[in-house]
């Protein structure tokens, strides 16, 4: 390794061991109660988390305890490559396993709507909302991910979190104008939102499945703070 590239994941170790970084989890503690989305029945659903013993320091394995799990792959925190929408699936390096790591990485814009959600469910996210951050915050530089904050993190109940009344789920996210904005006025990695999907039965595309946005790297659902 080139010095210049030791010397700065040397500096990087130093300054987490002596607390003068922070690091800060986002992710969803997984369980059988971690909700999951909610498809129309004529889609095939995502399962709900279970965990089954294979051994507990007993006759089936004396010295170490593991588990099965068996989960969708969307379930809690989780990323969206584009392969996961149609209209990523011919995109090259789509999956995670090829997309190149550098772009998993990148500055944090953290756009805080808690009020707005709190005072509309439905909230979406607009061009000119983000044009607003930018003018107190900075302009959003190419290569970064835009985590929208929505407070939605405190709804730990299935039925708080799906949030379905009998016109059907309501939930914060990105409107599809600004989502295009996003990816090429801005050039974003991608986006983090809770709830971890707009819910069926009140659409807003977003930045993973719009078919103007798909070169865009999927956003990591469920990892925005709160």
């Amino acid at each position: 390794m080139a010095d210049g590239k030791s010397g700065v994941l040397a500096q990087l170790v130093e300054e987490l061991n002596g607390n003068r970084i922070r690091i800060v989890d986002l992710t969803t503690t997984l369980g059988p109660t971690t909700p999951v989305i909610d498809l129309p029945p004529n889609f095939a659903p995502s399962p709900p988390l279970t965990l089954t013993e294979i051994s507990r320091y007993d006759s089936r394995g004396p010295a170490w305890y593991w588990n099965v799990l068996n989960l969708g792959e969307h379930t809690g925190t989780h990323f969206d490559a584009p392969i996961h929408w149609i209209t990523g699936k011919d995109l090259p390096e789509n999956a995670t396993d090829t997309i190149a790591p550098r772009k998993f990485i990148g500055p944090a814009c953290v756009i805080d709507v808690t009020a707005d959600v709190k005072a509309n469910q439905d909230f979406l996210l607009t061009p000119e909302r983000v044009q607003s951050w930018e003018t107190a915050h900075g302009h959003i530089p190419a290569g970064a991910w835009v985590l929208l904050r929505t407070g939605w993190s405190a709804r730990t109940s299935r039925e708080e979190f799906l949030n379905v009344r009998n016109d059907g789920p309501h939930s914060p996210g990105f409107a599809k104008a600004c989502s295009e904005f996003l990816a090429h006025e801005r050039d974003v990695l991608g986006v983090g939102v809770r709830p971890s999907e707009r819910m069926p039965g009140r659409p807003a595309p977003s930045i993973r499945h719009s078919p103007t946005t798909a070169q865009c790297t999927a956003r990591a659902n469920s990892a925005s703070p709160a």
